[in-house]
């Protein structure tokens, strides 16, 4: 967890106050940088994989930071991340995308410094799988009855 003190702007006044920021605040900036990011097909594996499916279908949800890890310092923060991405995109550049994308989000919207981000990519979706998926579930299902 960040926290930052304010100054009150001259250089010999007390601090206004204290600015305190969660893990899971970077976790979700990360998040929803990194699925803006054009080439990234989902992000987190599993369990936390489809809960973000689900969320990012529900308005007003905040499940931007499922699937990404954070660990934040004063200062610094470095993050985590497993994705999914779509077949034809090259995946260094993508991950240089990607790095930009949350470095920036990130940087902006907090002030901390990423000094860090590892990409873990578990999957490449190809368009047409979902489908073909669907389709062999329901083939087992009547096997089994």
């Amino acid at each position: 967890m960040a926290e930052f003190e304010t100054s009150g702007g001259s250089s010999g006044e007390k601090t206004r106050g204290r600015t305190t920021i969660a893990d899971g605040v970077v976790a979700t900036i990360a998040g929803i940088a990194i699925r803006e990011t054009e080439g990234v097909h989902s992000v987190g594996r599993g369990a936390s994989k489809a809960i973000g499916a689900v969320a990012g279908r529900v308005g007003g949800s905040s499940g931007g930071g499922r699937g990404v890890k954070v660990e934040v310092g004063e200062k610094q923060t470095a993050v985590d991340v497993d994705i999914e991405v779509e077949y034809g995109i090259p995946i260094h550049e993508l991950a240089d995308k990607v790095r930009t994308h949350v470095t920036d989000a990130v940087e902006t919207m907090t002030g901390l410094q990423v000094v860090e981000i590892n990409i873990n990519v578990f999957d490449v979706h190809i368009p047409g799988d979902d489908d073909e998926d669907e389709e062999d579930s329901g083939r087992s299902s009547a096997r089994v009855r």
